[in-house]
C-alpha cells in the first residue's frame, strides 16, 4: 500500500476518533502520524482502523485507538517532557506518546513483545522511545522523576515504587481494578501525596509480576 494511502488512513482514524471523542489538536495529529497498521499483527490488517481492540502475540491485546486516544488526553500532556509507560504490548501508545512528549520510557515484561516492538519504532524511525524488558512494577528509576506516568495495564492498587517515580506536579493514568469492574483512575501528585479521580469504566489486560521470554 502506497505511503499516501497509509497517511489518508490514519487521518481519518483520527477523525472518527475526533467526532466520538473531542480531542485537541496536538493529540489529533499524533493519532494522525502514528501509522496503525504497523502494530497490528498482519492478519489483522483489515481491522487496523476499525475502533476495536486486537490481538496481538503472548496473549496480548493492542487497545482500540479510541482507548489510546483517551488515555492519552487524560495524561494532558502540556508543559510535559517525560512519560513513563508500563505496559508497552504492541508499542502504538508509546508510539502516539512519542509525538507528544521528549522523551517515551516504555516497559514490557514479555521480552518478545518488547522485540517486535522496538523494530516497529526502528522502522517507523521513531527515535524518542526508550525500551526497557523488566517487571513494571519496578518502574525505571534511572531516569526518574517523571511528570507523566501511564499504565496500559489494569492493577487492584499503585505501586509505591512507581508513585515515588512520579515529579512532584506529576499527573498518572491508570485503570484500576475495584473488584469487578475497572475505572480509568487520574491521580495527580500534590505535596508527595496522590489525589484520584475516576474517569470512566474500561476492560484492560492485567498488570501481572515477573518477565516473560
Amino acid at each position: 500500500m502506497s505511503h499516501k494511502i497509509v497517511q489518508m488512513k490514519n487521518a481519518k482514524l483520527a477523525d472518527e476518533i475526533d467526532k466520538l471523542f473531542p480531542l485537541s489538536a496536538a493529540i489529533k495529529a499524533a493519532i494522525a502520524q502514528t501509522n496503525r497498521e504497523a502494530f497490528v499483527p498482519s492478519g489483522f490488517r483489515h481491522h487496523a482502523y476499525k475502533l476495536d481492540a486486537l490481538p496481538i502475540s503472548a496473549q496480548q491485546w493492542i487497545s482500540s485507538p479510541l482507548t489510546v486516544a483517551k488515555m492519552t488526553h487524560y495524561l494532558t500532556h502540556e508543559g510535559a517532557d517525560k512519560v513513563l509507560e508500563i505496559g508497552c504490548g504492541s508499542g502504538y501508545q508509546a508510539a502516539v506518546l512519542s509525538h507528544l512528549f521528549r522523551g517515551v520510557f516504555t516497559i514490557e515484561r514479555i521480552e518478545s513483545l518488547m522485540l517486535e516492538a522496538k523494530n516497529r519504532f526502528r522502522s517507523l524511525g521513531i527515535s524518542n522511545i526508550h525500551t526497557r524488558t523488566d517487571d513494571g512494577q519496578n518502574g525505571w528509576i534511572q531516569y526518574a522523576p517523571y511528570e507523566r506516568i501511564l499504565f496500559s495495564a489494569s492493577l487492584k492498587q499503585l505501586p509505591e515504587r512507581i508513585v515515588s517515580q512520579l515529579a512532584e506536579g506529576g499527573i498518572l493514568v491508570a485503570p484500576i481494578d475495584t473488584g469487578g469492574q475497572q475505572q480509568i483512575m487520574r491521580y495527580k501528585k500534590v505535596s508527595g501525596k496522590l489525589i484520584g479521580e475516576a474517569l470512566e469504566s474500561c476492560i484492560f489486560v492485567p498488570v501481572l509480576s515477573g518477565v516473560q521470554k
